[in-house]
């Protein structure tokens, strides 16, 4: 079987695109390959600033023959119609046959696809995937119609065997495949010949070209790393930044340099993302000041004065970068010893949010009364949180993040200080952006929990208020964000909130968004719907939480706590039923005819009730929450819970139907004296353990425990099904035993809504 070698050798492609290139080459050759009938033992692919490679491994040199049997029309169908099957068969009406079937004769072709050497496939799909590559962007040159990211110089294509290599004849817009590839631009620029995937990175390493990205990386880290150690010194660690830097060179070689003294003095973070950002420069930290004083580039050919030259031009560079963000700081601290930080929280007042929402100022008094709120529900002083919150986006206006917005929070922090302001003011302003993906830090000191969950909680409100929520395919606001970073919050503190009445109040803010609802809804109906509460704005609390809801689903992924067993862990879910949810907007939509306001859209409902996943009381703490889910988890896990779900199910079941049957609820009654076998008595005196284990412990939220104590039950509900008929034709043992079901269900749900569970 032969190996299939492919290089693409043209201009310089950019670093961002280089891993994204290599596995799309891989992807679409290989299936493009199988489809046309080939198999293959392994795929690799490979990308250089010059070079996307692939190698294949045990390609099969020929397609199989295949035998395709198709039907046609009937024999006495119209002749457009036989005409059009041989055209797609590709037979004449000759090499048809005709068939007898139950619904008449019919004709078949039998169509023979014959088998096909590698190379002519290999030369197909490559030309294919060529020229309909995904680039992100792309161009044309010359005359010719091809469009790369960078001019295609050369097409590299061998297959190689134990009898030597082939080259694949193609020929794509002029540029013909051949054997032949380069080494480095400046440093190998001759030409060479290839016979296999050994021998082509064999030469290319001769030629001063690592075709491996991640042994480019690894290099690059290995040599920065032993340079700065030997100066006592530390590289500070930007994956990122190692995977661009790799996708700069095909040869690297390190250098290490030191900066001006006049620009030590500069916060270690503006240095190192003005080195990282403009120049592509590793920064390297004194360990025991914390100071940024050198730098570590990465040159692309090794020169005669082992890159004295190119440090000096870095370094001229640089300074002129550095003097920028130097005086970027030091004006913005004068500015701030001089008039304090409302001076640039003044200036946000002309700073637009958003269009519907108003400016940044509005936020900010709208964020920092919710932080006084939320303050004293996390431990954190009320004067305080809201002092840091009117100051916690001042630094939006600053000269330093203007320039690089990637610091913002981190300069407010250090302008809160200078500043002379609280240090909980400052972490405040730092960290109140957090947590802004799932593997950040999250916030634990509570003056930044206040303001990052206000400044979240405000967010989502402001967002839902003005119907901008998230889709399917779409979140330009990072709703999703916002709100799993909310339910970081919370759990990792270990907060004990109501969620729903912090909601309630930022919605507060936007009233008139809901003025419509809140005017026409004003009678029963209305308080109905809304507790009292402007109609619009509790509906949307509702949708939120929802939202919410499914967001904690995905925060919980990972301990595989499924959406069945958040919502069975929630025993106090409220279910609207679809009719009434109609019957409120038909009533919303009539009286807003009256008053000369336009129809509302028709909302969507399931087919038999709305589920609102929303926490209802004791329910809405997530704390609370997720502690039971953990707990009810665990027992689904073992073969007694798993199975308890079962007879609860059959219980409920045969319950459900005989009270829509009767017309009555079996609720209540159940008596032992009315219990016939051992195993009818035995299922009361279980109940009656249960209930005063599960009491107690729910009561003292030993959720485990109730778990286990609700668990226990699966023996003696299993023994009960199998030796009681609940259906009996006495109709005083009958409704006993529905009364016990009852009781079973009863007893369960004060633990957990098992309805929920799936499966």
């Amino acid at each position: 079987m032969p190996d299939l070698l492919i290089e693409l050798f043209s201009e310089e492609i950019p670093a961002r695109m280089q891993a994204r290139a290599a596995e799309d080459l891989k992807t679409r050759m290989t299936d493009g390959l199988v489809e046309a009938g080939l198999t293959y033992a392994g795929a690799a692919g490979f990308a250089t600033p010059r070079r996307l490679t692939l190698a294949v491994e045990g390609l099969t040199d020929r397609s199989p023959t295949l035998r395709e049997e198709r039907r046609g029309p009937r024999v006495d169908a119209p002749e457009k119609a036989v005409e059009g099957f041989l055209r797609g068969a590709g037979l004449t009406r000759d090499q048809l046959e005709q068939r007898q079937e139950k619904k008449g004769t019919f004709f078949f072709a039998v169509v023979e696809k014959p088998g096909r050497d590698a190379p002519a496939i290999v030369a197909e799909v490559l030309e294919s995937v060529v020229r309909n590559f995904p680039w992100p962007k792309s161009m044309r040159w010359g005359d010719g119609s091809l469009r790369w990211v960078r001019p295609l110089h050369r097409i590299l294509c061998i297959l190689t065997t134990e009898a030597g290599a082939e080259v694949v004849p193609l020929e794509i817009d002029g540029i013909k495949a051949a054997d032949v590839t380069e080494g480095h631009r400046f440093m190998a620029p001759g030409a060479f010949s290839v016979t296999s995937f050994e021998d082509y990175a064999a030469k290319l390493k001769r030629a001063k070209v690592i075709l491996t990205p991640d042994e480019r990386a690894e290099h690059i880290w290995q040599e920065a790393s032993n340079m700065a150690f030997a100066s006592g010194l530390e590289v500070v660690e930007d994956r990122g930044l190692l995977a661009e830097v790799a996708g700069l060179v095909e040869w690297p070689v390190v250098l290490m340099g030191a900066i001006d003294e006049a620009f030590l003095d500069l916060p270690p973070e503006v240095l190192q993302t003005s080195m990282k950002e403009h120049q592509k420069f590793f920064s390297v930290r004194n360990p025991k000041t914390g100071r940024i004083e050198q730098f570590v580039t990465v040159a692309n050919r090794e020169t005669a004065d082992h890159g004295a030259t190119i440090l000096a031009g870095n370094r001229k560079v640089l300074s002129a970068r550095l003097a920028d963000a130097k005086f970027f700081w030091e004006n913005d601290l004068r500015t701030v010893k001089r008039e304090g930080m409302t001076a640039w929280t003044d200036r946000l007042a002309d700073v637009t949010f958003h269009a519907k929402l108003g400016s940044q100022a509005d936020r900010i008094s709208r964020i920092a009364a919710l932080a006084r709120e939320i303050a004293p529900m996390v431990g954190a002083d009320a004067d305080l949180a809201e002092q840091a919150a009117k100051v916690a986006k001042a630094d939006l206006s600053s000269e330093m993040v203007y320039e690089f917005p990637e610091l913002q929070g981190l300069m407010g922090r250090y302008y809160s200080d200078a500043a002379g302001l609280p240090p909980e003011v400052g972490a405040a302003c730092q960290e109140h952006y957090s947590p802004l993906g799932p593997s950040d830090d999250v916030p634990t000191a509570p003056v930044s929990v206040a303001v990052s969950l206000a400044d979240k909680l405000d967010t989502l409100a402001g967002f839902w208020a003005i119907d901008e929520k998230p889709t399917g395919s779409k979140d330009p606001y990072a709703l999703r964000r916002a709100a799993l970073g909310v339910i970081r919050l919370v759990l990792v503190n270990e907060l004990r909130i109501n969620l729903e009445a912090l909601l309630l109040s930022g919605f507060g803010a936007y009233a008139p968004h809901f003025k419509r609802l809140s005017y026409v809804l004003e009678d029963q109906l209305w308080y109905e719907l809304s507790s009292g509460l402007a109609a619009g704005a509790k509906h949307e609390v509702r949708n939120l939480m929802e939202f919410l809801w499914q967001r904690l689903s995905v925060a919980l992924d990972e301990e595989r706590l499924g959406e069945g067993v958040i919502q069975a862990a929630s025993t106090n879910t409220e279910k609207v039923s679809v009719d009434y949810l109609r019957r409120v907007h038909e009533e919303a939509n009539h009286r807003g005819a009256r008053l000369g306001l336009p129809p509302m859209e028709s909302p969507s409902y399931d087919t038999n009730f709305v589920t609102r996943s929303v926490p209802r009381a004791d329910s809405d703490d997530l704390t609370l929450l997720v502690k039971r889910a953990r707990a009810l988890s665990d027992v689904l896990k073992t073969e007694d819970g798993a199975n308890l779900v079962q007879g609860f199910k059959r219980a409920n079941n045969i319950l459900t139907q005989a009270e829509e049957k009767d017309g009555v609820e079996y609720s209540f009654g159940a008596d032992v004296k009315f219990a016939e076998s051992d195993e009818e008595k035995a299922l009361f005196a279980a109940l009656d353990a249960a209930d005063a284990r599960i009491g107690p412990a729910m009561a003292e939220e030993d959720f485990a425990e109730a778990m286990a104590a609700m668990a226990d039950l699966r023996a003696p509900i299993d023994a009960f099904f199998e030796a009681v008929q609940v259906n009996d034709d006495n109709a005083v043992l009958r409704r006993n035993r529905l009364n016990l079901l009852s009781r079973i269900r009863q007893t369960c749900l004060a633990v957990a809504d098992l309805t929920s569970i799936e499966g």
